[in-house]
């Protein structure tokens, strides 16, 4: 089966995007693959965090994804620090890749210039994502637009790393997915919803409960002429409506917007197919949450998992740089 890595940071609650998007996806993924799936918490801190909160984002993460339906059983899921083999590899990857690469890269620029202190680790973030990566002989990364020119750089580290000391790395394969990818915010329907923009009412979290859910659609930004058609380009804001509920329903948006007339009912019931379709996830997340030494406990065997590869990668790329005899 092919393999597949993907990582998260737990660095804010996660999104419906990242749910429709992302890990309804994976779960129904993961029979077919050997899925690899870690939640990112050293990238976390290239920014500053506050510990005891990076702590609980942590653990809020890896109980969304349980939650969503990753099984433990079928899937490898894991906090990053807790292998050590992933800060190990990433110096390796640091003397691969080239300062002019690194200081290409957008997000770095984006990052930095809304910073007022930069750290080292802001700058060398995509040597240890390529390192998250290449430990596990990953095959496919499902990757948004905005993670393509780090798997780029990944890709290009590992093919000079394999030329320089023999074959080391599988080189691994954007996985963009070509549906369901892109929820827009429902206040500026022309950007992806995401947490890290400032924009909490056209953010609906995985964790809303209903009552805000149900204010955030009816708040939803459309447009004056009052015609509901699946147009994204001409009508973004009732297209993504239209989109959410589809993705919710399992119906296409174009039939949807066969039954609308006007705006409010098209809002009300895509708020209401977000509620339900996340209903069991947030009963489920609630459950996991109240139980955080069982929580812990299927972290720290997924991290055993993933170091039986890990280490065995690591080995190999230390020995094909002379670090080992």
């Amino acid at each position: 089966m092919p393999r597949v890595f993907s990582g998260i940071q737990p660095s804010g609650e996660l999104t419906l995007g990242t749910y429709l998007g992302a890990l309804r996806r994976f779960v129904a993924d993961q029979a077919s693959t050997t899925s690899v799936f870690c939640i990112v918490d050293q990238h976390a801190i290239t920014v500053p965090q506050e510990p005891a909160l990076l702590r609980q984002r942590t653990l809020d993460t890896a109980a969304l994804y349980l939650a969503s339906g990753i099984d433990p059983d079928q899937s490898t899921l894991f906090v990053q620090s807790h292998v050590a083999e992933h800060s190990q590899l990433a110096w390796l990857m640091e003397c691969t890749a080239s300062f002019g690469e690194l200081s290409r890269m957008t997000q770095f620029k984006e990052k930095s210039d809304r910073q007022q202190f930069v750290s080292a680790g802001l700058f060398t973030y995509p040597a240890l994502m390529a390192a998250d990566i290449l430990l596990y002989d990953t095959d496919r990364v499902p990757v948004g637009d905005d993670q393509r020119q780090h798997l780029e750089l990944t890709r290009d580290v590992a093919e000079r790393f394999n030329r320089r000391y023999g074959a080391t790395f599988t080189v691994p394969e954007a996985d963009i997915p070509k549906v369901g990818a892109r929820v827009m915010d429902l206040q500026e329907p022309t950007r992806k919803m995401s947490k890290s923009v400032d924009s909490p009412q056209g953010t609906v979290l995985m964790v809303d409960d209903p009552a805000t859910i149900e204010r955030k659609f009816k708040r939803a930004v459309t447009d004056n002429d009052g015609e509901v058609r699946f147009d994204p380009d001409a009508k973004p804001g009732v297209s993504n409506l239209l989109s959410i509920l589809g993705a919710a329903t399992g119906e296409a948006p174009e039939a949807l917007a066969t039954r609308y007339e006007q705006y409010g009912p098209l809002k009300a019931d895509a708020a209401a197919g977000v509620v339900e379709l996340l209903r069991p996830i947030q009963h489920r997340y609630a459950e996991l949450l109240a139980d955080p030494s069982s929580l812990a406990g299927l972290l720290s065997q997924g991290a055993d998992r993933a170091r039986v590869t890990a280490s065995a990668t690591l080995e190999r790329a230390q020995r094909a740089v002379g670090l080992r005899g």
